[in-house]
């Protein structure tokens, strides 16, 4: 049985480019609504492990990209820009790049 930081990497790494999630919705995702801050931990974990990990999918609810203990998300922006996500003034508009799975594309298979 996976664990709920396996099941948030697995929900992560589904994330096409240029599409995000909320910290909310992958925690929901992971069978475990109303865990969005320990997806934030898992997260942290994540990219330290992997650097590949594709962390600047996850913003806030608001649309918010992250800023605890990154400065202002430049970097986060920065990377979300590359794949094409307009963010401005430290957001983005979720009715424009939030992944929504059941509509676009199937769940992740598990890493076993």
């Amino acid at each position: 049985m996976e664990t709920f930081s396996e099941r948030v990497a697995a929900w992560v790494r589904a994330v096409p480019s240029g599409r995000v999630v909320t910290y909310g919705q992958v925690a929901t995702l992971a069978g475990s609504p109303g865990a969005a801050r320990q997806v934030s931990g898992v997260l942290r974990r994540e990219t330290l492990r992997d650097a590949w990990f594709p962390w600047h999918r996850v913003v806030n609810a608001q649309g918010g990209i992250s800023t605890y203990k990154v400065g202002e998300g430049e970097l986060q922006a920065a990377l979300l820009a590359r794949e094409g996500v307009v963010v401005v003034d430290g957001a983005l508009r979720l009715e424009v790049y939030l992944w929504r799975p059941a509509e676009d594309g199937p769940p992740p298979k598990p890493n076993r």
